[in-house]
């Protein structure tokens, strides 16, 4: 049996991938139950689904081929949910009717368990003229309003689902209200922003020129290309948002252009696509397929990545048969184009294990040099499934082979190809894997550098307690496990020593043999300059990237933590509070004792479907000069309240008494939806009493100075210092588990402790 080489693997698995009865208990009993039943999946649509069985089995043993977690969670399951993780809806109409069916298309794809991207610039701008109503249009921020609710009433009714992205084109006439909307934390939560830059755009930047916004023909403004790109530039320096995605850059090298136009992504980047366009996603391991690591004869074999790779194009090719889709245009759209996302994992592990420092010319080289590899081994794959199987049926191979990868791949690999035709249209992405590679051992994620090489995090037991386990990076132990304590290398680089133009240059490396995108962060120091800043997106722009996307932290998304080598604190963890004499960590696992008397205030909640008021009494207490929060107490005479409001009281005072950022508790119960309607309280709607209750609780930590302001982080919090690490700073507190391990990874949020991801 399988051995778990990390505790946290084995608790993703349980906790993401095993499949159980609706009642918790097993089926899968072992990680190999899982193997098997993602290999049986798979294998049904085969002739001879027997033998490609024992064939998936073996590239899914020892996570060497790690299909995505819809895949991995899903298949052969009879669950009703895609095995797809990305997907681009229609084309929003610029009609009321046809944007709320738009609406009710991405409902049904979001309960299924999809993310999606949509472009909100077939939306008319704000102010323009609504013909037969006589009235002014609203523009497209208010309708991406309105998803954001929507996505939230889906999360609020079951477990998370996936996040949505939204587009917006840089001549847009509403694209400085798009650039500017995320400055406001409360606003579009549910959505990642990218704009759609364009190169007629870019070369405008680069000589000083105008530029026009306009809509259907007609220019609403014009500004100046430079001002409204240092105003993209100084938006995501603040609060990392809009990504910028190079669309003309996209569209001109996608292997279907004759075919499709691009104008939005998935939510994270990877995958831009048509309208319906969908696409699954697997990463091969680079980390477990190196052979001798540390030594100078450290390699990966030709022939073991090549028969990894045709075994994984044909999973996830079969993939397309046996997935379930939300939409039948979904479908269709698969059918017809067969679009899968091959990508990698752990390739700094991989690049450690043989020396190369992340971010060298040499590592860049040696990245090129595997990305093109695993290309022509897909490519070539894809030809024999094409041969067994037939061409994706809108195949043509005059167009095909003058677009997109086609022109700079080798010469018999096009000779094939027009020979034979090709399976799957577009075969290599690399999405993150955030989750996945904490399964498969806490290898490095995707194309990304090591976040941390060791830290401690908390794991919630059954009894309610936490204890503390190490989790090392899958290369560290491996040089642990041969090297004991020996100090580690030069060449062992993290997230936070590199500097931005060394991510950029890996990123265009990997790019060159990446026929979709790349979902990866540009970690910069919080104290870059603006200059330094606006540089590293246009590198991004000359060296061939599709898109970049950048983390710097920031007062509105908080901070990205940097961990000491040898530091006992998880990324992002906050301890409880410095000790006074030697300003070691002390971490909180018991509540705070309640002092015998507590400040507090009691207000009066008057819902308009309720004949009696509810009362809510919040008590602070003071640590280190500064009142928080300590327990609630809720009270009404109507007893309908009485059961729901004695479990709130508890629940919610239970989580104040445990300390840190505890604003998470506004944003969730300001969150919830009640199908039966909200009301109107005093000219603004409130989406249920449960949210009403969190608006008073948000507007008592303004007033006590908790809470910077409505919507906002924390202004004055006695636990947001960490003592003996690199930033002083410290993470958001996950929506998931609570712990403070939130961590901006390929453009995701994510939880270093439960693997939580914003991305679904």
């Amino acid at each position: 049996m399988t051995r778990f080489t990390a505790p946290i693997a084995e608790q993703i698995w349980d906790m993401k991938y095993r499949f159980k009865e609706a009642d918790g208990s097993p089926i899968d009993l072992s990680v190999e139950d899982s193997w098997r039943r993602i290999a049986r999946a798979l294998a049904t649509v085969e002739a001879d689904p027997e033998a490609r069985e024992a064939e998936f089995y073996e590239a899914l043993e020892d996570f060497r081929f790690l299909p995505a977690g819809r895949i991995t969670a899903g298949a052969g399951t009879a669950r009703k949910v895609t095995l797809f993780n990305c997907f681009v809806m229609g084309t929003v109409p610029d009609s009321m009717a046809g944007i709320f069916d738009m609406l009710k298309e991405a409902a049904l794809t979001m309960q299924q368990g999809g993310g999606i991207g949509y472009d909100f610039s077939t939306i008319r701008p704000k102010g323009a003229d609504v013909k037969g109503v006589a009235a002014d249009a609203s523009g497209p921020l208010s309708f991406m309003d309105v998803w954001d609710a929507m996505c939230r009433t889906i999360m609020s009714a079951g477990s998370r689902r996936g996040a949505m992205m939204a587009t917006m084109r840089c001549d847009h006439p509403d694209i400085e209200e798009f650039i500017g909307a995320k400055s406001d934390s409360a606003r579009l939560r549910m959505f990642n922003l990218s704009v759609l830059v364009t190169d007629e755009f870019m070369e405008a930047v680069k000589a000083g020129g105008s530029w026009d916004l306009k809509f259907d023909g007609k220019v609403y403004h014009t500004v100046e290309a430079r001002d409204l790109w240092n105003r993209i530039m100084q938006a995501t320096y603040d609060y990392a948002e809009p990504g910028v995605i190079f669309i003309d850059r996209i569209n001109q090298k996608n292997n279907l252009a004759y075919a499709e136009t691009i104008a939005a992504t998935n939510p994270c980047g990877e995958q831009p696509l048509p309208p319906y366009g969908a696409c699954l996603l697997g990463s091969i391991n680079l980390a477990r397929l190196v052979k001798d690591p540390f030594d100078d004869a450290a390699r990966i074999e030709d022939s073991d990545l090549e028969a990894l790779v045709a075994r994984a194009v044909r999973m996830m090719d079969n993939t397309v048969d046996a997935s379930q889709f939300p939409l039948e245009a979904q479908r269709q759209e698969a059918q017809a184009k067969r679009r899968i996302g091959l990508g990698v994992t752990g390739l700094a592990d991989a690049l450690l294990m043989l020396g190369l420092r992340y971010g060298s010319d040499e590592a860049a080289a040696q990245t090129e040099d595997w990305l093109h590899r695993i290309a022509r081994a897909a490519y070539l794959a894809s030809v024999d499934l094409a041969k067994e199987k037939g061409a994706f049926p809108l195949f043509d191979a005059d167009q095909y082979l003058a677009s997109g990868t086609m022109q700079m791949m080798d010469e018999d690999v096009r000779e094939a190809i027009r020979t034979h035709g090709i399976r799957n249209a577009l075969l290599t992405s690399i999405a993150p894997t955030g989750t996945i590679s904490l399964y498969a051992g806490n290898v490095s994620s995707g194309i990304e550098p090591v976040f941390a090489y060791a830290y401690t995090r908390k794991v919630l037991q059954r009894d309610g307690s936490r204890t503390e386990e190490e989790v090392v990076d899958y290369a560290v132990q491996m040089w642990r496990d041969r090297f004991g304590d020996r100090e580690l290398p030069e060449y062992f680089v993290n997230a936070q020593t590199l500097a931005p133009t060394e991510h950029v240059k890996m990123q265009a490396a990997a790019q060159k043999w990446i026929d979709s995108s790349i979902s990866k962060t540009i970690n910069c120091p919080e104290d870059i300059g603006f200059e330094a800043f606006k540089d590293v997106y246009m590198q991004a722009y000359e060296t061939g990237c599709k898109g970049c996307t950048t983390y710097r932290p920031n007062d509105v998304t908080g901070s990205v933590l940097s961990v000491s080598e040898g530091s006992d604190v998880a990324p992002g963890e906050a301890p409880a509070q410095a000790a006074a004499d030697g300003g070691e960590v002390v971490y909180m696992s018991d509540p705070l004792d309640r002092p015998q008397a507590l400040e507090g205030q009691t207000y009066k909640l008057k819902w308009p479907d309720s004949e009696h008021a509810i009362y809510l009494t919040i008590n602070d207490i003071v640590l280190n000069g500064h009142r928080r929060p300590f327990e609630v107490f809720i009270n009404s005479k109507n007893m309908e309240h009485f059961a729901w409001t004695v479990a709130l009281t508890r629940m919610i005072s239970a989580v104040f008494r445990r300390g840190g950022d505890v604003s998470f508790v506004v944003e969730e119960l300001k969150a919830v939806f009640d199908p039966r309607g909200g009301a109107w309280v005093q000219g603004k709607y409130i989406p249920s009493i449960l949210a009403a209750i969190g608006g008073v609780i948000e507007r008592h930590m303004i007033a006590t100075g908790f809470l910077a302001g409505e919507g906002m982080g924390l202004k004055a919090d006695p636990t947001a210092k960490v003592v003996g690490l690199e930033t002083g700073t410290r993470g958001k507190a996950c929506p998931s588990c609570g712990q403070f391990g939130m961590q901006m990874i390929e453009g995701c949020m994510t939880c270093t402790s439960c693997g939580y991801s914003k991305c679904g």
